[in-house]
């Protein structure tokens, strides 16, 4: 499983998520990986975006926005087609359709390398 942003201007890091995302594995990647990189390119005026994945919505979650003052998107149910990472991941994918991975760190590598 990757994880990944996105801005109207930039494309963001890719995180490898190994085993199971949960909430706790999601803050993290909020706290670590998508704060330092929107701080450093986007600067404090920008609004966040997410999906109503569970995990995402939680109320763990939701506190860590809370605890950070991030402005928030507020997002409808079932609305993939709106979501642009998704059509980020679409993009992903139809390059990297000719290109064979034979393990997982090779497949990470072509992703990051896309």
């Amino acid at each position: 499983m990757v994880w990944g942003c996105c801005s109207d201007t930039s494309m963001g890091p890719l995180k490898r998520i190994v085993g199971t995302m949960d909430r706790y594995v999601y803050e993290d990647i909020l706290e670590n990986t998508m704060r330092p990189w929107a701080r450093a390119n986007l600067g404090r005026s920008c609004v966040f975006q997410q999906h109503n994945d569970p995990k995402h919505t939680s109320g763990h979650v939701a506190n860590w926005f809370r605890r950070r003052r991030a402005d928030l998107l507020e997002w409808p149910s079932q609305s993939p087609d709106l979501n642009p990472i998704e059509h980020m991941w679409e993009e992903l994918e139809r390059r990297l359709k000719v290109v064979r991975a034979s393990n997982a760190n090779q497949k990470f590598a072509q992703l990051e390398a896309a």
